[in-house]
C-alpha cells in the first residue's frame, strides 16, 4: 500500500510494537496509533523514515518517548504530533542543540502518571517554533513561567502546563493575544497576585484554569467582563478577595479552598448564566432562605461545602428541576430536610453531612438517578420507611452518626448497585436482613454501634466484595470542548478523511467530586478516597447486641481486607475456614463468647496486620508464632483464662493437648461451665448427705436424744427472747 496516505489504528487493542514494514509507507500523512497498546521505543522502530508525515498521534500507549524530538527531528512535512501518557526517556545533551526542520501547529507531550519523573527544563526544539497554536505540556516540566514561548508564538489558541513545576509570578507578555481561547496553568508552585492586565492580554479566553498554586491577593474583576469565558478555575490558592456579583456571566466557576470570605451576593444565585459553582472551603456565611430567587433558573451543580453558612435550606433549590449534584456539607445548617426534595428528579448527589438537621427523611425522598446520598453526622431521626426506595442506581448511602430508629428495611435487597453502606452509630434494632446478601456489588458495610440482634447471616458469605471503581467519584458527564484547532486542521491537511481530528480537542470534563468514605479498619477511623477506595473492601458488626455462631461460610469472603465482630454476644468456635481469607488485613473478634482452640491454620493467613480475639472464653495453645501471628503481643489474646502459650505468661503444660473445635451442638451454652452437670451432682450430693445424718439418728438412741434435746432448747430459747423483747418495746411505747 505505498500510496496510503491516512491511516487511523486508533482506539483499539493492539499491542507489540509497531511493524516494521510500516517504515515502507512513504507517502503516508496521517498515522494516528492512540489508545492501544503499542510498545517499545520510538527513535528505533518505523517512525523515522516517514519523512512525509504531517499527522502522528501516538497518545495513550506504553511508548518511550524521547523528550527531545530527535527521531523526528528531518521530519520537515510535520504539523500534529500528539504524545500524551507514555513514558518521555531523556536523550544525552548532544541533542538538546539540534534545530528541527519542521514547524509544528499543534504539539502535546505528557508523561504517564505512574512514569518516573524527570524533572527536566522544556525542551530546547521549542525555541525554534513560530507557527505553535495549540501547545501542551504536562508533568515533570521545571523552571520560570516560560512567557517567551507566547512572544515566539503569536497565533497561539490553546496553552496547557498544568501539573508541572513552574515556579515565580506569571509574567505575560505585553502584546495582545486575541486568538487565545483555553489556558491552563493549574497544579504549579507559582505564586504572587493574578496580572490585572490578564483581561486586556487575552480578551476572547474562553476556559482559564489556574488551579492548585499559591496565587495571593484579590480575583480580578474583570475577568467578569470576558463575554466568551466560560470556565475560570481558580480552586486551591490563596486568594482572599473576590467581588462575586462581577462574576456571574461565567458557566463554570470553581474558586474552592481559598481564603475568601463575606456573604454570597443575590445576583450569584440570579446569574442566568451561571450553572457550575464551587465555592467549597471558604469562610462565607449568612442564610440561602434569605436570598429570593426570580425567574427560571437551571442549576446543574452547586457546592457550598465546608463554610458558614447557616439556617433552614431554601425552596427555591427546586425550582431547578435539571440540578444534578448539591454538596452543602460542613456548615451550620439546621431545620428539616424539605419534602420539595422529592421533586429533583434529575439528582445525582447530595451530601448534607455534618450540619445539624432534624426529623425524618421525607418517604417521598427516592430520586431514581441517585447515586450518592450523604447525611451522616446530624440529628435526624425516625425509622427509613419507603426513602430511597425507587434509588436503584444508588452506589452509596451513608447515614451515619445520626438517631434512625427501627429496623433495616427489606427493600435494602432492591438496590442492585448498593456498594457502600453506611448505618453506624444510630438505633437501629432487630435481626439484620438476608436482603442484604442480594447486594452483589457491596464492597463496604457498616451497621456497628446500634441495637441489632440476632444471628448472623450466613448468606453474607456469598458476596464477593471484588475491586470496584463505581464508588470513588462522581461523574456528571458535562463537557466544555474547544475545535478551534479544527481550523488549522482544515488549513494544513484539507477536510478529514479519517477521525483523527476529534482526538485534538481538548474537552474538559469536570468530576463533580471525588467521594470519601470513612470506615474503622486497624482499630482506627481512616478516610478512604480515589484509587484507595477503590480497592477497599470490609465488614463492621461491631458494638451491637449479635448472637449465634459465626457461620462457617464467612470463610468465603477471600477478597475482604477488614472484619470486625467485636462486642457482640457471639458464641460458638473461631471458623476454621477463615484460613481462606488471603486478603484480609484485619481482623477483630474480641469481647465475645467464643469458645474452643484457635484455629492453627489461620497461621496460613499471611497479610493479617491486626488481629484480637481478647475477651472470649477460648482455650488450648495460641497459634504457632510464625509469619505475621509472630508480631501480635499479649493484649490480642488477653481475657482468655484457659488460653496458654506465648506471648501469654501462662505456659501450657507438656501433656496438655490443645483443644479442638467441637461441633455448634455439642458445645453447652456457658462455655467452659456445663451447668446441667452441675445441678446434677450437687442434688445427688445434697440427698445422700440428708439419708447419712437420718441413718445415723435412727441406729443410734443417745445421738437421737441429744438431737431431740438440741430442737427443745433452740424452741425454748426462741420463745423467751421473743416475750422479753415484746416487753420491752411495750415499755417503750408507753
Amino acid at each position: 500500500m505505498k500510496n496510503l496516505k491516512q491511516l487511523d489504528l486508533a482506539r483499539n487493542n493492539f499491542g507489540g510494537s509497531l511493524p516494521d514494514c510500516l517504515g515502507n509507507l512513504s507517502s503516508l500523512q496521517l498515522l494516528d496509533v492512540s489508545d492501544n497498546q503499542f510498545t517499545g521505543n520510538i527513535a528505533f522502530g518505523p517512525l523515522t523514515n516517514l519523512i512525509s508525515l504531517q499527522f502522528l498521534s501516538l497518545s495513550n500507549n506504553l511508548f518511550d518517548v524521547p523528550i527531545s524530538m530527535k527521531p523526528f527531528l528531518n521530519h520537515s512535512s510535520l504539523k500534529f504530533f500528539s504524545s500524551e501518557n507514555n513514558r518521555l526517556v531523556k536523550e544525552p545533551a548532544a541533542f538538546d542543540n539540534l534545530i528541527p526542520k519542521f514547524q509544528l501547529v499543534f504539539f502535546h507531550l505528557s508523561s504517564s502518571p505512574t512514569s518516573e519523573a524527570l524533572n527536566v527544563n522544556i525542551p530546547n526544539f521549542l525555541y525554534y517554533q513560530y507557527n505553535l497554536r495549540a501547545l501542551g505540556l504536562s508533568h515533570n516540566i521545571t523552571g520560570m513561567f516560560p512567557s517567551w514561548l507566547l512572544k515566539n508564538n503569536t497565533r497561539m489558541e490553546q496553552l496547557y502546563l498544568s501539573e508541572n513545576s513552574f515556579v515565580g509570578t506569571l509574567q505575560l507578555p505585553d502584546h495582545l493575544y486575541p486568538t487565545m481561547t483555553e489556558l491552563d496553568i493549574s497544579n504549579n508552585n507559582m505564586n504572587g497576585q493574578i496580572p490585572k492586565d490578564i483581561c486586556s492580554i487575552f480578551p476572547n479566553l474562553n476556559n482559564l484554569k489556574m488551579a492548585k498554586n499559591g496565587f495571593t491577593g484579590c480575583i480580578p474583576s474583570c475577568l467578569g467582563n470576558i463575554s466568551s469565558l466560560s470556565v475560570l478555575d481558580l480552586s486551591n490558592n490563596q486568594l482572599s478577595t473576590v467581588k462575586l456579583e462581577q462574576l456571574t456571566t461565567i458557566m463554570f466557576l470553581k474558586l474552592s479552598n481559598n481564603n475568601l470570605s463575606g456573604q454570597i451576593p443575590t445576583s450569584v444565585f440570579n446569574s442566568s448564566t451561571s450553572q457550575f459553582l464551587y465555592l467549597s472551603g471558604n469562610n462565607f456565611w449568612g442564610q440561602l432562605s434569605d436570598v429570593p430567587l426570580y425567574g427560571w433558573k437551571v442549576w446543574s451543580v452547586l457546592d457550598l461545602s465546608n463554610n458558614q453558612f447557616s439556617g433552614i435550606l431554601p425552596r427555591w433549590f427546586v425550582n431547578s428541576t435539571q440540578i444534578t449534584a448539591v454538596d452543602l456539607s460542613k456548615n451550620h445548617f439546621n431545620g428539616p430536610i424539605p419534602k420539595d426534595f422529592c421533586k429533583l428528579d434529575q439528582l445525582l448527589y447530595l451530601d448534607l453531612s455534618e450540619n445539624n438537621f432534624t426529623g425524618y427523611i421525607p418517604s417521598c425522598f427516592s430520586p431514581p438517578s441517585l447515586i450518592h446520598i450523604h447525611l451522616s453526622k446530624n440529628r435526624l431521626s425516625g425509622p427509613l420507611t419507603y426513602d430511597f426506595y425507587n434509588s436503584s442506581s444508588l452506589v452509596t448511602m451513608d447515614l451515619r452518626d445520626n438517631n434512625f430508629t427501627g429496623s433495616i428495611p427489606n427493600w435494602i435487597g432492591n438496590l442492585s448497585s448498593l456498594s457502600v453502606l453506611l448505618l453506624r452509630a444510630n438505633h437501629f434494632d432487630g435481626e439484620l436482613p438476608v436482603q442484604l446478601c442480594l447486594l452483589e456489588q457491596l464492597r463496604i458495610l457498616d451497621v456497628s454501634q446500634n441495637q441489632l440482634s440476632g444471628p448472623l447471616p450466613s448468606c453474607l458469605g456469598n458476596l464477593t466484595f471484588m475491586e470496584s471503581s463505581q464508588k470513588t467519584f462522581v461523574s456528571l458527564n458535562v463537557g466544555f470542548g474547544s475545535i478551534s484547532i479544527e481550523e488549522a486542521y482544515y488549513e494544513t491537511m484539507g477536510p478529514p478523511l479519517v477521525d483523527s481530528v476529534l482526538s485534538l480537542e481538548n474537552i474538559f470534563s469536570p468530576n463533580f467530586t471525588k467521594e470519601v468514605i470513612e470506615f474503622t479498619t486497624k482499630n482506627m477511623y481512616y478516610g478512604y478516597k480515589g484509587k484507595v477506595l477503590s480497592y477497599m473492601s470490609g465488614i463492621d458488626l461491631s458494638n451491637n447486641n449479635l448472637v449465634g455462631a459465626i457461620p462457617p461460610e464467612f470463610g468465603n469472603l477471600s477478597e475482604i481486607l477488614s472484619l470486625n465482630l467485636s462486642h457482640n454476644n457471639l458464641t460458638g468456635s473461631i471458623p476454621a475456614t477463615f484460613s481462606n481469607l488471603k486478603h484480609i488485613e484485619s481482623l477483630d473478634l474480641s469481647y465475645n463468647n467464643l469458645n474452643g482452640a484457635i484455629p492453627p491454620q489461620l497461621t496460613e493467613v499471611t497479610t493479617l496486620e491486626v488481629f484480637s480475639v481478647a475477651h472470649n472464653n477460648l482455650s488450648g495453645r495460641t497459634p504457632e508464632r510464625k509469619y505475621q501471628f509472630g508480631t501480635f503481643d499479649e493484649n490480642c489474646y488477653e481475657g482468655n483464662p484457659f488460653l496458654c502459650g506465648p506471648p501469654l505468661q501462662n505456659s501450657c503444660s507438656e501433656e496438655a493437648v490443645p483443644s479442638q473445635p467441637v461441633p455448634n451442638d455439642e458445645q453447652g451454652d456457658d462455655g467452659f461451665i456445663d451447668m446441667e452437670f452441675f445441678y446434677i451432682n450437687f442434688g445427688v450430693c445434697y440427698t445422700v448427705v440428708v439419708m447419712m445424718i437420718a441413718a445415723v439418728l435412727y441406729i443410734n438412741p443417745y445421738w437421737r436424744c441429744r438431737w431431740l434435746y438440741f430442737i427443745e432448747d433452740c424452741i425454748d430459747t426462741c420463745y423467751y427472747f421473743m416475750v422479753a423483747s415484746f416487753r420491752k418495746f411495750s415499755n417503750f411505747r408507753r
